[in-house]
């Protein structure tokens, strides 16, 4: 690309392929010479290369045992190329199975190199090597968004096969994803994501031993606090009041119930009451219920202040218990508490069998929404009322799924157990529609999540909805698994939010609905819709930083750089070092022109890594 077509300091979008042999410092000078000099001669060839020069859209950058090509053109651009130079090099015997091949888009700045001429840096470059070094020979590794932009054409699709979050060079977190088919590419999984899998799954096992697991969406996630901050607080008086007289009245937080049970493995017992509670209050439209990410953070044990965790959350009303269990009988203690004047409103013993325990928490959720002045539609009545199984063990195996997949570990060992529990629930009782619902969004998970996909696991998730469908079609939660199904098995996006939008329709707080519709619209680039849907999804789980995040990037992907900066800020509340984050309010800074508040932001943030502070430095010109 000629000198003339970028201005020093002119920040722009490059789509970056980065390229190197692997192995290349250990073989003979000749044997180097021999090997880049077919690798430049395969790229040269290549008719997107060719298309780009032509059009002064390129700019070649040599690294010594490869190359970046940052391409001024389309998104695809770098990948088609890349499906070139895969294939050629497959006919290549000296090349084959060597070269590996990372790419991301991402801002670059145009700078002035040692000898005058004009190049590029910045993170749209740096970032594509780091993509790139989580592969081996014959890897084509895609950055997440440019695989979102892939996702929204049906011919892409089947070549993006997510790997999760990899941790690269100084901490960077980012999601990367493996592209191939029997043409070009890798199937296998990359070394460095077996190791980093292998890490965390050591990481989780110590945490377990500490009681300190954390929560996630199904299939992934994390935690946003909001609070009312000066500088933002007209933005988040919107989206979740801060004052008592702006909190809706109808307003409740279900926090942990406290397991009194002589045995602690019924542990799981209490966390599946709550959770069914929580479940069933979810499907009260006339209800704001906070998501179950955000309530386990005021976890029993820990010292609670009610109005606190209220003003935090953005709601009038607390629910706390406890539930102890022996042998055949239980007993569940539920306070409704007014949260600003710490008032009783109401509260319950329930002595039951555990045979009741199937149909107590329909009535607990009809008598805290009937407390708190809720108005229940019929049918919301009937569906919160309904009875799930009459089979006490089928139950008991399907509140310890529940328990299973709330919880999260990094080799999915906890998802694994759930999908065994639910599949134990159904073996019990063959016409539990809701198990058979949570079993197929597990099996659908977990081939999604790698853990095993196979034909076998997706046809599994098939069946388990199609008999859920057979056995009560009216039940809304079946939309739930036929989504994830489209979603995660067949990416079918367009089913899976056709199905998620009729699941909100009858569950109008469940998170899980939002984020999933909010994930598919931003794959479609409908900005709005994700600001809309999110917004929502954050009112009800303001302590979720996936929530945040999801809604802080679609801000900034329509420039609206003031409210992404004030999400951002939420999230740096509750997680300082959140390297994404302090990249996005960076960039926000870059994106209004606003260098000096990016240089003060940087400046008083210990977290921000050394290569964001390199790139703004070169933003700003100090090149010494």
């Amino acid at each position: 690309m000629s000198s003339d077509g970028k201005q020093d300091g002119q920040l722009e979008i490059a789509h970056v392929l980065f390229i190197d042999i692997v192995g290349y410092s250990k073989l003979p000078i000749n044997r180097q010479s021999d090997l880049l000099r077919q690798l430049n001669e395969i790229v040269r060839a290549t008719e997107q290369f060719r298309r780009a020069e032509v059009a002064d859209k390129l700019v070649r950058l040599p690294t010594g045992d490869g190359m970046a090509l940052a391409f001024f053109t389309s998104p695809d651009a770098p990948v088609k190329c890349a499906i070139e130079i895969s294939k050629a090099v497959g006919q290549t015997s000296a090349l084959t199975r060597q070269i590996r091949i990372g790419i991301n888009s991402g801002p670059v700045d145009a700078v002035s190199d040692v000898n005058d001429r004009s190049n590029v840096a910045g993170a749209g470059i740096n970032m594509a090597q780091r993509i790139m070094d989580c592969g081996d020979a014959g890897h084509i590794l895609l950055a997440k968004r440019v695989a979102d932009d892939l996702g929204q054409y049906e011919s892409w699709q089947p070549y993006l096969h997510d790997l999760g979050v990899v941790e690269v060079k100084h901490g960077v977190r980012v999601e990367v994803v493996n592209f191939y088919n029997e043409d070009f590419g890798n199937a296998q999984l990359p070394e460095k994501v077996k190791r980093i899998r292998e890490e965390q799954v050591a990481v989780d096992r110590r945490a377990s031993r500490v009681a300190a697991r954390k929560r996630s969406l199904v299939f992934g996630s994390l935690s946003l606090l909001v609070v009312g901050i000066a500088g933002s607080g007209l933005l988040f008086h919107r989206m979740v009041p801060h004052s008592s007289s702006g909190i809706p009245d109808r307003s409740i937080a279900v926090l942990p119930l406290e397991n009194l049970s002589d045995e602690k493995e019924n542990a799981f017992f209490a966390a599946g009451v709550q959770d069914e509670l929580l479940s069933n209050l979810a499907k009260i439209k006339d209800l704001k219920v906070i998501s179950r990410t955000s309530v386990m953070q005021y976890k029993v044990g820990i010292t609670r202040n009610l109005k606190e965790i209220a003003q935090q959350l953005g709601v009038s009303n607390v629910v706390e218990g406890s539930v102890r269990r022996s042998g055949n009988h239980m007993r569940v203690s539920v306070q409704l508490i007014d949260a600003s004047t710490d008032r009783h409103i109401w509260s319950e013993n329930y002595d039951r069998t555990l045979a009741d325990s199937v149909t107590l928490q329909g009535e607990l959720a009809s008598e805290i929404a009937a407390a708190v002045g809720a108005t229940l539609t019929p049918q919301e009545k009937a569906r919160v009322e309904a009875t799930p199984t009459k089979n006490t063990a089928a139950y008991d195996a399907y509140l310890r799924g529940r328990a299973l997949e709330a919880g999260w570990t990094a080799d999915f060992s906890n998802f694994e157990g759930a999908a065994r529990a639910y599949r134990e629930a159904v073996t019990l009782d063959p016409n539990f529609a809701l198990a058979w619902v949570y079993l197929s969004s597990a099996d659908s998970g977990l081939y999604w999540e790698r853990v095993d996909r196979t034909p076998a696991r997706l046809a599994a998730a098939k069946d388990a909805a199609d008999r859920a469908v057979a056995l009560d079609p009216n039940l809304p939660e079946i939309h739930l698994a036929l989504g994830y199904y489209r979603y995660y098995g067949l990416r079918d996006f367009k089913g899976a939010l056709e199905e998620f939008q009729l699941a909100e329709k009858s569950l109008p707080n469940d998170v899980g609905v939002l984020r999933a519709i909010g994930l598919i619209q931003r794959r479609f680039g409908h900005w709005d819709e994700v600001i809309t849907v999110m917004r929502r999804a954050f009112v009800l789980d303001p302590r979720n930083i996936e929530s945040g995040a999801i809604l802080a990037n679609a801000y900034a992907a329509k420039r609206l750089f003031p409210d992404a900066m004030a999400v951002a800020d939420h999230i740096l509340a509750i997680e300082p070092a959140n390297i994404n984050t302090i990249w996005l309010k960076t960039y926000c800074y870059w994106g209004m022109g606003n260098l000096g508040a990016a240089d003060q932001f940087l400046a008083n943030n210990i977290n921000a890594p050394l290569h964001l502070r390199g790139h703004q430095a070169l933003n700003s010109h100090r090149y010494g």
